[in-house]
């Protein structure tokens, strides 16, 4: 058995246990009158001869589900395998017939998605797909064919090394098109070692992009979206990106390339973005170094080796150089070569909001985010006493008293198990601040910021607002999301509330609703729009808490 089919089958033991042991309803075995309630399941399913969409490269046929015209796997580039392997996308081949766009396309080879905690997948409700190197797919929710409405256009998580569009549950777009009248657009692209590893030392000068043409894939799509999308009932002059977490930082990495000039217009940064990403001479070192390792500077031999032995020494080499992560969670400002972008001059000339605000997106106006408790983990579940010790040990006893003291201070009400999984959530407000001046600086298009701090009631609601769990909302996919928000009627309240202001953000550049504006923000006041069970506009909430953890 592979390395891959044996974690799939442990992951499905455990989930299987772990939905046993706590007497809970796995997601297929909802009843009847729950499954008629689910905004995303009651309904018709149909493939009438309309649901056909022209494209530069060929008619492609979807399909209409409860009056969404949808259409999964759609190419924007060919085959990345064999001879494509590290090389610019090529345009993908032309076809007559329609192309069935059905179904999800295949994910960048990677490792399964082994959560140390079998809770966390059940929150999560998360899907590993089937991996292929043919995975220059994207996906697109209209509400019809005609009309000209904004596009909103999503990059996965997963920093730089696994995720897909559908990795999650709450990535399907129906819903936005459905209620929110936009074209909602998601893509898959290369990763890890088949994104990012510069060898024109070994294949010569048709290779000068391979070390980031992951982010030339993700252009690839843009200009997609640009050249085809109006044929999807979408504006081109309209587009909005955005991402979370890894997607957050391919959001900022694209706000500041050259070539995605024109391609953007809004953009948004969830839990992530900004970092420091290393220089072309330190990934050019690493690509020795893993020649080395590998024993050959054959380019048609790595592209005929398989994924995992090229992943399983680029990982041991990147190891070696930067050493194991240290200190607080957040960017690191010490660049670590390995999977990810690099400064290369060319393809990417600066550290976009790490270094500065990039110039040639100073007119997009962005928002920018985080949840309450980013370092949700439920392995994690220490005493006061172990967390005191453990936060001693990062920062000095006296920082760590006055950090817990502050912490519980401001929030009561929350377990010390919950407070823990915070200070990873404050480390991210930081982060946020970090960017938000840099934007503001360039005195031109507004920045906008968020806080969501929705609590789920879950799992005996310790795990507070984990890390993605504002994608639910932020679709407004509650209810295909239920094992993380119960679908309870406050839960579908601030669904419709965010992805009301992330799709008139889409459509004006200002996500401010009636009833509720939201302010841009500036450096002095950290305006934040807090996303709760009242959703309100607040003076740097957690301000206490974050300058503690910054001083």
């Amino acid at each position: 058995m592979s390395r891959k089919d044996a974690l799939f089958d442990r992951r499905q033991a455990l989930f299987a246990s772990a939905v046993a042991t706590a007497g809970l309803a796995a997601p297929r075995a909802a009843s009847a009158a729950a499954r008629a309630t689910a905004n995303t399941s009651a309904g018709t399913c149909s493939t009438p001869p309309d649901a056909v969409a022209k494209t530069q490269y060929g008619p492609v046929r979807g399909y209409v589900s409860n009056g969404v015209f949808t259409f999964k796997g759609v190419p924007y580039g060919d085959d990345t395998g064999g001879e494509n392997r590290w090389l610019p996308a090529k345009p993908p081949k032309r076809w007559n017939e329609p192309y069935n766009a059905l179904a999800y396309g295949a994910n960048c080879p990677q490792t399964l998605h082994n959560f140390r905690a079998v809770e966390h997948t059940f929150l999560q409700q998360w899907t590993d797909g089937f991996l292929g190197e043919d995975m220059l797919k994207l996906n697109v929710w209209t509400p019809s064919l005609s009309g000209s409405r904004p596009v909103m256009v999503y990059f996965h998580g997963g920093g730089y090394s696994f995720g897909s569009s559908y990795e999650l549950a709450s990535h399907d777009g129906a819903q936005m098109a459905r209620h929110h009248d936009v074209v909602q657009v998601s893509i898959n692209h290369r990763l890890n070692v088949l994104g990012f590893l510069d060898l024109t030392e070994v294949g010569g000068s048709a290779y000068d992009g391979s070390v980031n043409v992951s982010m030339t894939d993700c252009i690839a799509a843009l200009r997609w979206v640009q050249e085809n999308i109006a044929n999807f009932g979408g504006d081109p002059s309209k587009i909005m990106i955005y991402g979370q977490s890894g997607g957050g930082s391919k959001v900022t990495t694209l706000l500041g390339m050259p070539a995605g000039k024109g391609l953007i217009h809004r953009a948004a940064v969830q839990s992530g973005g900004g970092g420091a990403i290393p220089s072309a001479e330190q990934s050019r070192d690493f690509s020795r170094r893993l020649m080395r390792e590998l024993g050959t500077k054959d380019i048609a031999a790595l592209q005929k080796a398989e994924w995992e032995t090229l992943f399983d020494a680029g990982n041991k080499v990147a190891t070696e150089i930067n050493g194991p992560m240290r200190g607080m969670p957040g960017p690191s400002a010490t660049p670590r070569v390995g999977w990810g972008p690099t400064l290369d001059g060319k393809i990417i000339d600066v550290r976009s909001f790490a270094d500065v605000a990039p110039e040639i997106s100073r007119d997009v106006p962005v928002m920018i985010g985080n949840v309450s408790e980013e370092g949700m983990r439920f392995g994690s579940n220490p005493s006061e006493a172990e967390w005191r010790a453990d936060l001693t040990k990062q920062m000095g006893a006296t920082k760590a008293d006055a950090l817990i003291a502050a912490m519980k201070q401001a929030h009561p009400e929350k377990a010390i198990r919950t407070l823990s999984y915070g200070v990873q959530g404050l480390a991210g407000r930081n982060r946020v601040q970090a960017m938000v001046a840099l934007k503001y600086a360039q005195r031109a298009a507004p920045v906008y910021q968020y806080l969501f701090q929705w609590q789920s009631p879950q799992l005996d609601g310790v795990a507070g607002a984990w890390h993605t769990a504002d994608l639910a909302f932020c679709f407004d996919n509650t209810a295909r999301c239920d094992q993380g928000t119960g679908n309870t009627p406050d839960a579908q309240r601030l669904a419709r509330t965010m992805a009301t202001a992330w799709a008139t953000f889409a459509r004006t550049g200002n996500p401010s609703q009636p009833g509720l504006a939201w302010t841009p923000s500036d450096p002095t006041r950290c305006q934040t729009m807090v996303f709760d069970s009242q959703c309100r506009m607040v003076d740097d909430p957690e301000g206490t808490p974050r300058r503690i953890l910054l001083g």
